[in-house]
């Protein structure tokens, strides 16, 4: 019976020896870690200029004004009037200083011509169609239109106006 029991200890004994010294191969599962970039993509900082912040004093956008002559004084009754149409009509998307829906109009004659912006106001559906710059805005501001609030030119160049005071 003693020898029966040394056979069936060694026999354990010999049995957890072998188990013991294997390691199993882990599979690699999902990670939320991010991998680092294996090359770095150059780009120019004109591709990095977004199309609100662009300037383009040359082109005059497509639509019926082909030329305006802004006088140096800003006519403060037009510019009074032009206020009021764009508390009106544009500030659903338009926050005058700030990115809204749409871009703010502070500063934007320093970055377009007023032919372009007057044209922007009359026809935006052409605009964004045709014109590349109108194509970018749109682009930039997630595919939203800029709706055509059927302006008369007069109302537009008050909007204008008021944008002169805008600074």
């Amino acid at each position: 019976m003693k020898k029966t029991l040394n056979i069936v200890m060694a026999f354990f004994a010999i049995l957890l020896i072998s188990c013991g010294g294997k390691e199993e191969k882990k599979k690699e599962g999902f990670s939320y870690e991010k991998k680092a970039p294996t090359e770095q993509k150059a780009t120019s900082s004109a591709e990095k200029v977004p199309a609100s912040k662009k300037v383009a004093l040359s082109n005059k956008g497509i639509g019926p004004i082909t030329s305006i002559d802004l006088p140096a004084e800003i006519d403060q009754s037009m510019a009074a009037h032009g206020a009021d149409i764009y508390k009106k009509m544009c500030t659903a998307c338009h926050r005058a200083d700030k990115k809204f829906i749409g871009p703010a109009p502070t500063g934007i004659l320093e970055r377009r011509t007023p032919e372009w912006v007057m044209n922007m106001i009359l026809n935006p559906d052409e605009m964004v169609q045709k014109d590349p710059l109108a194509k970018e805005l749109l682009m930039e501001f997630n595919g939203s239109p800029m709706a055509n609030q059927n302006l008369t030119e007069e109302e537009a160049r008050a909007v204008l106006e008021y944008f002169r005071t805008l600074k």
